[in-house]
Order: C-alpha cells, then structure tokens, then sequence
C-alpha cells in the first residue's frame, strides 16, 4: 500500500536528491501532488499535520492517500508530521502510516530524547519509521510556533540519534515556517548542515522550506489577496542543502498559495459561477504545476 518512508529517503540520499513531502488537507491537493509525481515518475511523500487531521479527520485523509498510493505507479509514503499529541502518534503507529513524526524541539534535550526513544520503541514494533527533531524552525504554521530559530547542534545531533534510534532527523539550520520566513535575507547556516552530515548518518530533514513562488503570489495578489512581505527560501540555498545532505524537504506554504490564487482567480473572473468543481478544479491544477516545480527542484524526477 504505502511505500517505505525510510527506504524513500535512504535511496535519496545515496542518489544525493530530496524526495517531496507535501502536507495534505483535502482531495484537491491530494490529487494534484499525486498527479505531479505520476507525472513526473517522482517519488513522494504525502503528510498530515495534527492541524489538517483536526480538520479533516484521521480516517479520511488515511483514506485518500491509500486511494492514491494504489492509483499510481510511484512510490507514495504516508508520514504524521509534527507529532506531539501522543494519542495521535499512536493511532497513526497502529494504522500503519509508514512514518510519524515526533516533535519534540520544545523541550529539554533530555526529556526529548527520552520521549522519542519511547515512540522509536512502539513504531519500531509495527515496521513504522520514526522522524525526530533537534532545534528549533521559526515561523509558525499550523498548530506549529516558534518565537525564534535555535539551531541543531552537530555534537548533540550525533547523540540524539545514537540515543533514540530514529531513523530521520529534522535539523534547524535557518528555515522558518509560514509564508513570511525572513525580514532581511535569507541565508541558510550551510556549514551547521554541513558539520550534522559528517556526524550524522541517518537521512536529514529541511522544514519551513517552501520557496514562496513568486508568479503564484502575484496572481493571488492580483485578485485580492494581501500578501506583502512574504519571502521563501530561494532556490539556489535548496539545492546547495541537498547536496550538503538533505533527503526530505517538506512543502505546505506553497500549495496553500497556489490553492488561494487559484480559487480568487477563478471566482473574480467567473462571480456566477457557484459550482465547487468549477471553483476547486483551477485551484488543483495550479497546486500541480507548484508540486512540479518542487519534485524538479529536489531533483527527484525519474527516481521512482
């Protein structure tokens, strides 16, 4: 049914490309990131946050991720991310997503070890990969906030995984979440990424990654949106954090755009127009072309 998270990501990693996390809130961004990586014969992973499962419910989302994983010929994994409500990360652990996340970046060093070597142990039991996380990403997304970036320490990172047996780690090296990430410019702390790969074997995750396209800002904005100050993570830093080690890159913030600019461009050209289908349908294949652009950034295309 789903792929193998850490599988997904240990062939990254040798292939020294990111494979594709998109978080996923309803059928429309299901499909359209589905549909990219068919396309694109890329593999994926989708994901769900506690805040989308808040939304949408559990059941449904496993549902249409199991629907798409089986209507596709790419590898497709099903992941919880960030994780820290414990009754969650089990119900996810025992209805086989193939990983979770937990996050546990809010807390002391030895109170996060001690909680994730917990959850390494009940995942590990049902073949369910576990993602820690080390530092802290700023921004705030979702049910996610973070007042300021502390960044993953290389020394404590080597012991982190030693100690809880995960088998993906989230770094902070910089990234933010959200939309507004940077009030100067962005710079990513390459040299701490670079200093974690060397001590760290297991796969490294970037959060708080999305690139803020500029052409889908300027079409939401177009039709009413006010999005001034939004600033991503460029390009050219994605692709230097890939072949410094990053196998998994998450992206939320850029299909919400493209799902917004879509939706307000069709229903200020189109005012009669009440059908949802109509509506959703323009906003789902401007995610797909987002979902692309990602998935040929990563440089995972070809890679299922």
């Amino acid at each position: 049914m789903f792929a193998s998270t850490t599988s997904l990501l240990k062939k990254a990693q040798k292939g020294k490309y990111a494979v594709a996390h998109f978080n996923i809130n309803n059928m429309e961004i299901v499909q359209a990131v589905v549909s990219a990586a068919s396309k694109l014969r890329a593999p994926i992973i989708l994901a769900t946050s506690e805040g989308a499962l808040k939304y949408a419910g559990m059941e449904y989302l496993f549902s249409l991720a199991k629907t798409a994983a089986e209507q596709t010929k790419v590898p497709v994994a099903f992941h919880l991310d960030h994780g820290r409500d414990l009754e969650i990360i089990q119900k996810a652990i025992n209805m086989r997503y193939s990983s979770v996340m937990f996050d546990g970046s809010h807390l002391q060093f030895e109170k996060n070890v001690q909680v994730t070597k917990k959850i390494v142990k009940m995942a590990h039991a049902k073949g369910v990969s576990v993602e820690a996380e080390l530092g802290t990403i700023g921004g705030a997304e979702d049910l996610v906030f973070a007042r300021k970036i502390i960044y993953t320490n290389p020394e404590k990172a080597k012991e982190f995984v030693e100690r809880t047996g995960c088998d993906v780690l989230a770094v902070a090296i910089g990234t933010s979440h959200g939309a507004y990430k940077f009030k100067g410019k962005a710079n990513l702390q390459l040299e701490i990424l670079e200093q974690i790969r060397k001590k760290v074997s297991v796969p490294l995750v970037l959060h708080g990654a999305s690139g803020v396209p500029k052409n889908v800002v300027k079409t939401a904005e177009k039709y009413g949106a006010d999005l001034s100050g939004v600033k991503g993570v460029p390009d050219s830093q994605i692709k230097k954090a890939i072949k410094l080690g990053i196998t998994k890159i998450n992206t939320d913030t850029d299909l919400r755009l493209a799902f917004d600019a879509g939706v307000r461009q069709f229903i200020k050209n189109k005012p009669k127009d009440f059908d949802p289908r109509h509506i959703l349908g323009p906003a789902r294949e401007m995610i797909r072309k987002v979902a692309e652009e990602r998935i040929k950034l990563f440089g995972s295309v070809r890679k299922a």
